[in-house]
């Protein structure tokens, strides 16, 4: 094994063949790509009259932003446990290849999907011979404008915000990987990531999530260190992804755990808090997202969501209560605990489907959640 080089005198980690093979091919296609991207940067800087230097915004990335990686803490692995459960059991985040679930599609198998984009990011460097399930990355999001909800909230309602040292063994791809992004670095070569971001940011005035963001703005949000409140970034289709090598330990790898307030009280959240003094670091509340059912958005993710909205607060929620975050994972463990309860609703297939996309109107239009 190899290991990485990490900033502040911390540990290395100990790499794989693969997972240094994957992260220098990536790195290779970054440097390739930093005079033009360096050019590119510094004209949107001119251009914004910020009067900073591209050195210092990269440099400003590396040292303020944080990785996060985003769950749904109730959900069932393949081996029956709740993934809050198996977080505590084995203090490792494991990648959908090991745990057979996934917040996205489940497409973590030989000749999947997700295996065939990883051959395409990685050149090939996981599906060489000896590599393990284990292995493979895990997947999150480079936090930059401090979002309360996670870089990439589609994907789980909690989220691990990760210790600095986790990005020198990170590669990045401005949008999603199943995308085939063209755009990709690592911590020491994120030219192109961020010259890519700012230009988009600058032509639509949107920024990981956030409508209404100019380039001083972004700029400005990166070069300061957060002081007030964080706020929810509701980013569901726009984040930088970030692809983690090696295994992501949650006593030596994470610096916070994150928590959607529907969980406080329950069993789910008393294994969220055990996680965090178990493993020695905050357990933080954000503010959640909390909707009335007959409130439930029937365009944003089509007309079959607010009847299902509608079936699970019948079954699992009292008059009155609000969709929110713990509602959702009831029924997704009902669906697959009690499949025969909702085959009136056509495949479980479909219905967890329907699930997942209740859980992004939720993110989309909820509000604060009230305990």
């Amino acid at each position: 094994m190899t290991a990485t080089t990490e900033p502040g005198g911390l540990p290395a980690v100990a790499l794989t063949p693969a997972q240094t093979a994957a992260l220098a091919h990536v790195r290779s296609i970054a440097v390739a790509e930093r005079p033009a991207a360096l050019a590119a940067l510094a004209r949107e800087l001119a251009t914004a009259d910020v009067g900073q230097r591209p050195e210092q915004l990269l440099a400003a990335v590396v040292q303020h932003a944080r990785l996060t990686v985003n769950f749904h803490p109730d959900r069932l692995c393949a081996d029956g446990r709740t993934v809050a459960a198996a977080l505590a059991d084995d203090g490792v985040y494991r990648s959908q290849f090991v745990t057979g679930i996934s917040n996205g599609g489940l497409t973590a198998f030989p000749g999947g999907d997700r295996d065939r984009w990883e051959r395409r990011m990685f050149d090939g460097a996981y599906q060489r011979p000896g590599v393990t399930p284990a292995d493979r990355p895990t997947y999150g999001g480079l936090n930059l404008l401090d979002h309360a909800d996670g870089a990439c909230p589609r994907f789980g309602s909690c989220h691990l915000r990760l210790r600095p040292a986790v990005l020198a063994r990170a590669t990045f791809c401005l949008g999603d990987s199943h995308l085939g992004p063209r755009t990709v670095g690592t911590a020491d070569a994120f030219e192109a990531v961020l010259a890519g971001l700012v230009a988009g940011t600058a032509a639509t005035g949107e920024c990981l999530g956030r409508t209404g963001t100019d380039v001083a703005t972004l700029i400005r949000t990166s070069l300061s260190v957060p002081t007030g409140p964080r706020t929810v970034g509701r980013a569901l289709d726009d984040y930088v992804e970030a692809q983690v090598h090696g295994t992501l330990d949650l006593a030596e790898d994470v610096e916070e755990l994150v928590v959607d307030p529907s969980f406080a009280g329950t069993p789910t959240g008393a294994t969220l808090e055990l996680i965090a003094q178990r493993f020695g670091y905050p357990l933080r509340w954000h503010q959640g997202f909390a909707l009335a059912v007959d409130q439930v958005d029937p365009e944003f993710r089509g007309p079959a969501i607010p009847v299902l909205a509608a079936r699970l607060h019948r079954e699992f929620a009292p008059p009155g209560e609000p969709v929110d975050a713990a509602l959702i994972g009831r029924g997704a463990l009902s669906v697959i605990t009690e499949p025969a309860r909702w085959a009136d609703l056509g495949p479980a297939a479909d219905t967890l489907q329907h699930i997942k996309q209740l859980w992004h109107v939720l993110v989309r239009y909820g509000t604060p959640h009230v305990s």
